[in-house]
């Protein structure tokens, strides 16, 4: 999987030359320092995937992506999680968006490869800002107790306030961009954090103002 860096920050296109070196799946065949220099390149060496950065000086990268996504998967890799950032960079084209601080190396990798496979990978904060518009009609339901939420990892609270709000496995699926199998799995993790046995069950105890308590039994599958 060819790779191109476009990154102003020289700090991390060295951090990302040496994952992406070091990983047998992927190879960086460029790097860019700003948005201008990331469209001529990706013009000359076609790479499979674009990892660009947001606010670059002179071209930034939203301004050079609208062009970079008609030929090559963009997978934006940035600090910047404002709303309307995330909104423009989907809508313009973008395959995922990744916010520093919310993934590991491996997860990089992992998340590139998926992307130019076609999926479609964000990190929780940019997903909660696409599931809230697309949403609106049943809004995420926040847990009562500030205690609860904090048993689950923020995928799973997300998943987990739309159970709350009546979503369906594959309504949660089309909302945070995953495939309905991996909902399943979180699901399954809720249920057992919670120590619930059933949708039900699970959106009475996010709902009630106080500390979560097992029940008894194995949660179930689903």
């Amino acid at each position: 999987m060819t790779v191109l860096v476009a990154d102003d920050n020289p700090v991390i296109r060295i951090g990302l030359r040496q994952l992406l070196t070091a990983e047998p799946a992927t190879r960086l065949v460029g790097e860019a320092r700003d948005g201008a220099e990331a469209l001529r390149r990706a013009r000359e060496l076609r790479p499979d995937v674009v990892l660009l950065d947001v606010r670059m000086p002179g071209t930034s990268g939203l301004d050079v992506l609208p062009e970079l996504a008609t030929f090559t998967c963009v997978l934006m890799l940035t600090s910047s999680e404002e709303d309307e950032t995330v909104r423009r960079a989907v809508r313009d084209g973008a395959r995922g968006y990744l916010v520093y601080g919310t993934f590991d190396e491996s997860t990089v990798v992992q998340n590139i490869l998926a992307a130019a496979g076609g999926g479609s990978v964000f990190s929780a904060s940019a997903v909660r800002v696409l599931a809230s518009e697309r949403s609106a009609a049943a809004p995420a339901v926040r847990a009562a107790d500030p205690a609860v939420a904090a048993l689950l990892s923020d995928r799973e609270a997300g998943v987990m306030e739309l159970l709350a709000a009546g979503r369906t496995n594959g309504e949660i699926a089309q909302l945070l961009f995953v495939a309905p199998k991996t909902v399943k799995n979180h699901v399954n993790r809720i249920f057992a954090k919670l120590g619930a046995r059933s949708r039900r069950e699970a959106v009475e105890i996010w709902a009630r103002a106080g500390p979560a308590g097992p029940s008894s039994g194995p949660a179930p599958r689903h």
